[in-house]
């Protein structure tokens, strides 16, 4: 398929059907503005003129016809924002095919430059892996998906789940367009419903005998007017009995809502956006266990969020003073009301937290399967799950921020064994080991590989490739490299099999230092369940080639230019291009 014709060709029709409602909308206004135009000048000739009641029909039938216009201006308004929001997400993604993610949250405030790999292997970041897959309306869900890209957990089952919602490109779509309104704040709903667990609601709200007496009270209260209207009464009896009526039920619950009040304030918007996602989820049919799950958990959700919801409106009703008089002086609105709440918090409360997760279980899954969705030049990994042993074998492996450019290598791993990568600048060696790493990554969540074909044991990670230093904290390069390394033991240690990959060990030193440090370190870490690949300028570690030692290496070729193939061969590097750039450099000055 090709993808930027695909996004292109729906980004245009819907752009049609924008144009389309936009036109209905104006013709809907101009009507509404028609009819209630009409409705007053009716109601001007019914006092004018002695036509009667067919002028009072008219006018009748004119604010009838504004009503029906006006819903049906709000339902093409509805339509017209869904349809905008989704041809936004299909333009933000031909954007990024073209390579701009702006549109995207970058995770930069997911860095860590102490984790274990994450840092060196730009998962977090601009342009980073995060930023390309992340496609979440929630901030739950880009929770999950940053937390899934920093921890190794193979779930099988997963590689199931992604596949199938990469399928349903359509959904997924209109799954993304929820969030482009608004993002949901996950932490900020979950926070509120916790403070709605803590609310203490008085014993009377869940009481059936109030509940009889509340209504008894309703019923006498209308008895009062029908008497009061007969001339059986005095009309006294229903106004004292409305404002006696109003005046305990205010007393009795106007403080418990005022609190509950405070708390959910902000929730309303994004609750009724939740509801859509919640309703998107649970209404599609899904095959694998972990989306059907998740599917079947949410449909229990439905009720909960839509009394919520309820709930919110009738908070945010309370504002209007005169409205809320009549109300509880003749129904008792906010006695059930607090009633309402007091069965939501009883019945609902304690699981959502659960429903949350499941909301950004899916939203994770659907950025990983956008992902896949826009690559199909990946491929499925094949996990062996039963090994302990790290076990990698890719042919054609490629790191997927190159795209069509990429330079594929086959390259194997087997546990235990060290390899020793060295090649000029810019010849491609952290290019490569970050390929390794990036692909590993993705193999384990379940995602497809950028390989022609990878098959791949569980393992642990741990690289040393980007060590900065800190001299706010006082600590030099040289000593942060020696703080990486020194975390890379304890991790080995205590994490195996363990596959360590580090770019250039003790840059911060000098040639001959560099060059027994090294050594050192790499026959210590040889003794543990670790498992090596090493990239070095330094040509003299090459010599420490054994049965489990190897070396590999990205040759170039000096001629009139420097010649760079990417490609990875047995053995070390022959020619190196830092003299000779920088001879070209200062013969152009």
């Amino acid at each position: 398929m090709n993808l930027e014709a695909y996004y292109s060709g729906h980004a245009e029709a819907l752009a049609l059907e924008i144009a389309q409602l936009k036109r209905k909308g104006n013709a809907l206004v101009i009507a509404q503005i028609a009819l209630f135009v009409l409705f007053v000048a009716f109601i001007i000739l019914y006092t004018v003129v002695s036509w009667g009641w067919p002028l009072l029909a008219c006018s009748a039938l004119s604010l009838v016809g504004y009503a029906v216009v006006r819903r049906i201006d709000g339902l093409n308004s509805d339509r017209l924002q869904r349809k905008t929001d989704l041809r936004q997400v299909y333009l933000h993604e031909l954007a990024s095919l073209a390579g701009d993610f702006s549109a995207f949250d970058a995770g930069g405030h997911y860095a860590d430059a102490r984790h274990e790999y994450t840092f060196d292997l730009d998962v977090f970041g601009a342009e980073s892996l995060f930023q390309r897959m992340n496609r979440t309306i929630t901030s739950g869900g880009s929770d999950c998906l940053a937390d899934r890209l920093s921890r190794l957990d193979y779930v099988v089952g997963r590689a199931e789940a992604l596949a199938e919602l990469a399928a349903k490109d359509a959904w997924r779509a209109d799954f993304i367009a929820l969030g482009q309104q608004r993002r949901l704040d996950t932490e900020e709903v979950m926070r509120a419903v916790m403070l709605m667990r803590e609310t203490r609601i008085p014993g009377f709200a869940l009481n059936g005998g109030m509940r009889i007496l509340a209504w008894v009270a309703i019923v006498g209260c209308l008895g009062a007017f029908v008497a009061a209207s007969l001339d059986m009464a005095d009309w006294n009896l229903p106004i004292w009995w409305v404002i006696l009526q109003f005046g305990l039920v205010f007393l009795f619950t106007s403080g418990t809502l005022k609190r509950v009040g405070g708390v959910v304030d902000r929730l309303h918007e994004q609750m009724a956006t939740y509801i859509k996602v919640v309703r998107h989820i649970a209404d599609e049919t899904f095959v694998s266990a972990l989306n059907a799950d998740d599917s079947r958990t949410l449909r229990e959700a439905i009720d909960s969020f839509a009394q919520l919801e309820q709930i919110l409106g009738g908070l945010d009703r309370r504002g209007n003073i005169l409205g809320l008089f009549f109300a509880d002086g003749l129904a008792w609105s906010d006695f059930f009301l607090l009633r309402r709440f007091a069965l939501w918090q009883r019945d609902y409360a304690g699981k959502m937290g659960d429903w949350l997760d499941a909301v950004s279980r899916v939203d994770a899954r659907v950025s990983m399967a956008t992902f896949s969705y826009n690559h199909p030049e990946a491929r499925p990994a094949e996990v062996l799950t039963d090994s302990r042993e790290v076990v990698c074998e890719a042919r054609g492996l490629f790191h997927p921020f190159l795209g069509a450019k990429a330079v594929r290598n086959d390259f194997s791993i087997v546990d235990h064994h060290y390899y020793i990568i060295t090649g000029a600048n810019m010849a491609g060696k952290s290019t490569f080991l970050r390929a390794v790493g990036i692909n590993y990554i993705l193999a384990m969540n379940g995602m497809p590989v950028f390989a022609d074909g990878y098959r791949v044991s569980i393992f642990h990670l741990f690289s040393s490739m980007r060590t900065t230093d800190d001299l706010a904290h006082g600590i030099s390069y040289f000593n942060a490299e020696l703080l990486r390394l020194q975390q890379l033991l304890q991790f080995c240690h205590d994490h195996r099999p363990t596959l360590i990959i580090l770019d250039e060990i003790l840059k911060g030193t000098n040639s001959l230092d560099k060059l027994n440090g090294s050594r050192m370190f790499l026959e210590a870490i040889s003794r543990l369940d670790v498992t090596g690949i090493i990239a070095t300028h330094d040509l003299e570690l090459s010599k420490m080639q054994s049965e489990r030692f190897h070396n590999y290496c990205f040759e170039i070729e000096l001629g009139a230019d420097v010649t760079y193939s990417y490609k990875i061969t047995p053995g070390v590097a022959r020619n190196q291009n830092a003299t000779y750039l920088l001879r070209r450099i200062l013969e152009t000055q």
